[in-house]
């Protein structure tokens, strides 16, 4: 039995779930979004190979999320986090030596199991317990919002580092000074994880369900557990809907790549595309977040498909070229709110599927088995294109196959808005 209390989370844990929640992803996926030509470039890898460090991760991750949601709903979370961002954030000390592929692949599967196995649903669990009952809008916005401004943060201090080690103009220096600017972008990237970690430690021990939001009697999860999840019409929803979203939010690795190999941008400018970007996500998480909590997190995932479909088809069309700077800076941003909105939002919406929060975990771990499959299908499939047809033609193909993503997105989230409203699951 669940019970609802009065009891408020305090502001900082939302900051410290914000904070760890966008660090531990920082070195295996935010580097690369923002750093993408440097990051092919100083690895002297192409996209196939990155992506299928990305397959490689994926993998990992996909058999992680059905363990380790259960895992989230057994330890405490200031634990489990603490843990996956000191290893992640060895792994980011390695990865500052430039390994050859073969071990990238293998650095990247670590991270799988370490960002999600670890880390991923204890952070969701976390999360929904702070926001209680009628706050998850709240919650989940400030949560996605924040990564976002973290996320910036990381990136603006990383463009910092790079241009302090880069003496000259980028395109008077050697492949070795790039490099070398690179690797302290890493090690202080895996620092600042480090000190993470020990916050997470000491100061998210503080969120304990039986005394703020949430009263959990079950004693124990079994995988019979997984048999009341598979029956809730919501969850097979939301596999779509975060299937869908989620490769849409990979697609934000390749717009740093469309600003220089189209708007004609070097590598320090078409990082900063990426960067200012991520600056948009806490301002739309915020908005979204108090938005939804006012009316359905469900209606504004579909209004962010519907933005997703518009502009990924005048990607796709081709009709952004280096003329049309005003346009396309209009159309990345849109494309932005869209996906930001809808990975918001879409944890947002286990209150209003009706889902235990006591298998939260469990719930969580189910439907990202699905929903982040793009993590190992992604990469490859946009690295074969952009790699296969060079510049323009390629970025034209995967912005097609995103409007295909997006399209489905749509009818999935639409049926969820659509969905009567239920009592809550008995456990």
């Amino acid at each position: 039995m669940l019970k609802n209390k009065t009891t408020k989370s305090p502001a900082y844990i939302i900051l410290l779930l914000i904070l760890a929640g966008e660090a531990v992803f920082i070195l295996p996926f935010v580097l690369q979004r923002i750093f993408r030509p440097t990051f092919l470039e100083v690895f002297a890898i192409n996209n196939v190979q990155i992506g299928s460090c990305f397959s490689v991760y994926g993998t990992v991750a996909f058999f992680s999320y059905f363990f380790g949601g259960p895992l989230a709903d057994k330890f405490k979370p200031h634990l489990l986090m603490s843990v996956a961002l000191i290893l992640t954030a060895c792994g980011g000390f390695y990865l500052s030596t430039y390994p050859s592929l073969l071990n990238l692949h293998i650095l990247y599967g670590f991270w799988g199991f370490t960002t999600i196995f670890l880390f991923w649903a204890a952070m969701i669990k976390a999360t929904r317990i702070w926001g209680g009952t009628d706050k998850q809008g709240i919650a989940f916005g400030f949560l996605d919002g924040g990564r976002g401004l973290v996320a910036a943060l990381f990136g603006s201090v990383g463009l910092i580092i790079f241009s302090l080690f880069i003496t000259k103009d980028i395109e008077l220096t050697s492949f070795t000074e790039r490099q070398e600017a690179f690797k302290q972008v890493i090690i202080y990237t895996s620092l600042a994880i480090c000190v993470v970690s020990v916050f997470v430690y000491f100061f998210l021990k503080n969120l304990n369900p039986s005394e703020k939001n949430i009263s959990i009697s079950k004693p124990k999860l079994t995988f019979a557990d997984f048999k009341i999840v598979m029956k809730i019409p919501s969850v097979w929803l939301l596999m779509i809907i975060i299937l869908c979203a989620y490769y849409a939010y990979k697609m934000t690795d390749v717009f740093s790549l469309y600003a220089k190999d189209v708007m004609g941008y070097n590598d320090i400018e078409s990082a900063k595309v990426g960067t200012y970007l991520l600056y948009m996500r806490p301002v739309i998480g915020v908005v979204i977040g108090l938005i939804a909590d006012r009316t359905r997190a469900s209606l504004w995932i579909v209004v962010g498909f519907f933005l997703m479909l518009v502009t990924s088809g005048i990607f796709a069309s081709g009709i952004i070229d280096d003329s049309s700077t005003l346009f396309f800076t209009l159309s990345i941003g849109t494309m932005a709110i869209g996906v930001y909105s809808a990975r918001v939002l879409y944890f947002a919406t286990l209150e209003e599927g009706k889902i235990p929060i006591a298998l939260t975990g469990t719930a969580v771990g189910f439907i990202s088995i699905i929903g982040y499959t793009p993590d190992i299908f992604a990469g490859p499939l946009m690295g074969y294109f952009l790699d296969a047809h060079p510049g323009a033609l390629g970025l034209q193909y995967t912005f097609g196959v995103m409007s295909i993503f997006a399209g489905v997105g749509l009818v999935a989230a639409y049926f969820l808005y659509r969905l009567p409203k239920r009592r809550t699951t008995k456990i």
